[in-house]
């Protein structure tokens, strides 16, 4: 009996993508395709579905990470593939401590979205060794450290130093030692315009 297979995706071309891989493929049925992640909770529990690919920003703000902890939760032997193109370092972490099965990043020269699918449903998990490297001024992403990382991610607040490194539970003197550093780094003039553009490239989102 072929899998059934959920897809979790709000834009229209990479939906259009998975339903074509997915469809190719004889191991697998496509059950649907929603815009929503929450939706996808709702939707294991009056269906049976064996694999979703999901992404993790979806429509109306809807964490797909949130809605893969409630389902691992609820319904483990389910299988959720995150599937996503920004290079936000916590997902990562995150989806591993959640029990997620495996993760891809869309742009991905690697294996192709099949190959994890069949490994994932074989009982394989497969993770990226890193995110994407993506240039940021005159560095690139992997140049910041965790630390900076936690912080660059907390400047998209537009907060001060002091409202941050009480959040952090660190001085403010630390996170400006930070900003600084990062903006030497980058060759940004502010750390607006730094939150700003590490936030399009998707290196930090809250």
């Amino acid at each position: 009996m072929p899998w059934k297979v959920l897809i979790v995706e709000d834009q229209e071309m990479p939906r259009q993508l998975f339903e074509i891989f997915v469809r190719s493929d004889p191991r697998y049925v496509h059950a649907a395709s929603i815009s929503n992640a929450e939706l996808a909770v709702d939707f294991c529990a009056h269906g049976r579905v064996d694999l979703i690919l999901m992404d993790v920003m979806t429509e109306l703000g809807s964490s797909g990470l949130d809605a893969a902890e409630e389902i691992k939760k609820k319904y483990p032997q389910v299988k959720i593939i995150i599937v996503t193109s920004m290079p936000e370092a916590s997902w990562l972490s995150r989806a591993r401590a959640i029990g997620v099965d495996s993760f891809w990043y869309k742009e991905t020269k690697k294996e192709p979205i099949l190959e994890v699918m069949a490994r994932t449903m074989a009982g394989e998990h497969i993770f990226p060794d890193d995110t994407p490297l993506v240039p940021i001024g005159y560095t690139n992403n992997h140049e910041f450290s965790d630390r900076e990382l936690e912080i660059l991610r907390e400047l998209i607040t537009g907060d001060s130093n002091a409202e941050i490194g009480e959040r952090l539970g660190i001085a403010a003197s630390t996170v400006k030692y930070h900003v600084q550093n990062m903006l030497e780094k980058t060759g940004m003039h502010t750390r607006t315009e730094l939150a700003a553009v590490a936030r399009s490239l998707g290196i930090v989102i809250r």
